[in-house]
């Protein structure tokens, strides 16, 4: 079964001010960080979802082990992130491990942790549940491919989650839940 691990690293940051991909964490930029876990999990099947500054993301994410992809839409939302970086794979791949640039308290554990309770249930969703929600990173097999590149805006995939929650499967990690929004949400934790 093929897993591929999709960076999303497209957004303009509008809240936090700046281009927060390129922002260091732990000595890299946080698109950097993101990858690093991509590669660790999935080596070369993986894919960044660049947009805005893309050239400087990318930059600053290289030498990549997989590929990337431009999302030339990428002001309309998080949605067209997401349809770009599966249709980029959907012939491939078996499923999808969406993961955020902005979420840099996430592990390779977790990680590794997911895709074990994926290969348990390959045509279940895996998500992580934190702050009484199902989100990032997530495992979406390849059945919900379509339902992924219908998405519109800057919702993400939380509706294709909710409307198949018979075949969820949940890993708890409160750690997800806190993700970069402004400049003072790195203080303390790089």
């Amino acid at each position: 079964m093929k897993l591929f691990t999709i960076v999303l690293a497209a957004g303009s940051s509008n809240r936090f001010g700046g281009t927060k991909q390129l922002q260091n964490y732990r000595g890299k930029p946080l698109a950097r960080h993101a990858v690093s876990l991509a590669e660790a999990v999935c080596g070369d099947r993986n894919v960044l979802v660049l947009g805005h500054e893309w050239r400087n993301v990318l930059v600053a994410c290289s030498p990549l082990q997989g590929f990337f992809v431009t999302n030339d839409n990428y002001q309309s939302g998080i949605a067209s992130s997401i349809a770009q970086g599966v249709g980029a794979v959907e012939h491939i791949a078996d499923a999808v491990l969406l993961l955020l640039a902005d979420q840099p308290l996430v592990t390779e554990d977790h990680l590794h942790a997911l895709v074990a309770k994926w290969r348990q249930s390959t045509s279940a969703i895996v998500a992580s549940t934190y702050a009484e929600t199902l989100g990032p990173p997530v495992i979406f097999p390849a059945r919900c491919f379509t339902n992924l590149q219908a998405l519109q805006g800057d919702s993400g995939a939380r509706n294709v989650i909710a409307n198949d929650s018979r075949k969820v499967h949940s890993l708890a990690f409160e750690n997800a839940a806190f993700d970069i929004d402004r400049t003072d949400d790195l203080e303390g934790i790089s």
